[in-house]
């Protein structure tokens, strides 16, 4: 499907102005309409959408800010880009406080008009994409989410559905999946679903248990079973009983446990160590690996019954590289967590440091990007995530050059522009040539950045 055609409104006293951006810029597939001063302008705003409007400041009938102050009062949503041959600072701040988008002082040739409207796009782009993702934000928890987990793929919609669809039955679950996918998450999310939700959720991972205390931990002790059985102990399987045992790292369970484990699948009931007889219990059993358990039963080191026992629904949750698209998604969704965990005011990530959060491997899955990004809340000094905030394995050149490399004589005069040029250059690789943005991050107003960069580049 083709983008549909951008709808433009030149507004100029000047007919050969008219005649010259009507050319040009029908020639870049825009639809132009022109017309000689503000008032018919506004005219035409009230009838028609027009996604932008190049609009003059001196004109007979209503001048440019005048028909701003008159545009402000209309439902519009039209990006205004306001032209003068008689330009001043203070002139682009009034029409900046007026609602202008940006500003170009006359003359000026054909691509630099062209270069503002492209621009212009892409912050219209980028408001689209915010305000779409906004709403899916908003929608978290209905459309995008499943418990703590979040994804909008199309990958991540069919594990919510299934996870869902399972949840209210006592099947056993395997949930498989690299390290840092979610595989917890997504346990947690299913119990909190099922009819279980108001007991007991019982997480243990079975590699980080030493084999000679597994069957104690799982199944409790009597007092006086072994030496140092001082007491009754409940075990993990009773302590679940009524709710979710969830079995992490399953396949690091010993060959001689996963014979009782099967025993007490088989016979929901578990006998504690010294205790004469086994106790029924109640207990849904979720379990997880990372390894390719039918790989591990054809090595000798799985049994093929425990297999089939705990293989009833599988459920694979892709690695992040693997689902892209919902990476907008989770970076939005850990930002709001620390901005209110550690007290900042970090409003987003800049477009240059976006494109390498998009195009970096994460071998560490999404506990690596939620890593990374409370790493770069803390580091970050602006209200955006710059490149410089991320990690050095991002490949953000680091400038560490002294002083001395840099400037070569004593002048304040030369190595303050050097370093604006520097800090300016910066800010709007960060911004993706947003020159809006890139004024906020370096704390100026907009017309000041529009003066340093003409001054320069000249």
């Amino acid at each position: 499907m083709h983008d549909p055609i951008q709808q433009l409104l030149v507004i100029d006293d000047e007919e050969n102005m008219r005649h010259m951006l009507t050319s040009i810029l029908s020639r870049q597939g825009y639809a132009v309409e022109a017309v000689g001063n503000g008032h018919e302008g506004l005219r035409l705003l009230q009838e028609k959408k027009f996604d932008f409007i190049l609009c003059d400041i001196k004109m007979p009938v209503m001048d440019g800010m005048e028909f701003l102050r008159e545009a402000r009062k209309l439902d519009h949503c039209s990006t205004i880009i306001m032209m003068s041959a008689y330009g001043s600072i203070d002139s682009a701040i009034e029409a900046m406080h007026l609602g202008a988008y940006d500003y170009i002082s006359k003359p000026f040739k054909a691509e630099e008009i062209i270069l503002v409207l492209k621009k212009a796009e892409e912050r219209e782009r980028l408001q689209r994409e915010n305000a779409q993702l906004r709403s899916q934000l908003s929608g978290i928890g209905e459309d995008f989410s499943f418990g703590r987990m979040v994804g909008k793929s199309r990958e991540m919609e069919e594990i919510f559905r299934l996870a869902s669809k399972v949840a209210p039955h006592p099947t056993t679950v395997l949930i498989t999946g690299a390290s840092g996918t979610g595989k917890e998450l997504l346990a947690r999310g299913i119990h909190d679903v099922s009819n279980r939700a108001d007991k007991s959720f019982v997480a243990v991972n079975c590699g980080s248990i030493p084999e000679s205390l597994l069957e104690s931990e799982l199944f409790g002790y009597k007092k006086g079973a072994f030496t140092g059985a001082d007491r009754d102990k409940k075990g993990l399987f009773a302590e679940a009983d009524g709710g979710t045992l969830f079995l992490d790292e399953i396949g690091e369970l010993p060959l001689s446990m996963q014979v009782k484990l099967l025993r007490v699948i088989q016979e929901q009931e578990v006998q504690p160590l010294g205790a004469a007889k086994p106790q029924k219990i109640d207990v849904r059993l979720l379990a997880a690996t990372a390894r390719d358990l039918a790989e591990e039963v054809q090595q000798g080191r799985f049994r093929e019954d425990l297999h089939f026992r705990l293989n009833v629904i599988h459920i694979h949750i892709p690695s992040l590289s693997q689902r892209l698209d919902d990476l907008p998604l989770l970076c939005d969704h850990f930002l709001a967590r620390f901005k209110n965990s550690h007290a900042v005011d970090v409003q987003g990530i800049a477009p240059a440091a976006m494109n390498l959060l998009l195009s970096y491997s994460w071998p560490g899955n999404v506990r690596e990007l939620e890593n990374v990004l409370e790493r770069a809340v803390i580091l970050a000094e602006k209200k955006m995530i710059l490149p410089e905030n991320l990690p050095p394995e991002f490949g953000v050149k680091q400038d560490c050059r002294r002083l001395d490399d840099i400037f070569s004589g004593f002048s304040i005069k030369t190595a303050r522009k050097i370093m604006e040029k520097s800090l300016i250059s910066r800010a709007l690789e960060a911004t993706g040539g947003n020159k809006s943005r890139a004024a906020e991050l370096l704390e100026i107003s907009y017309p000041a950045l529009l003066q340093k960069i003409k001054q320069y580049t000249q």
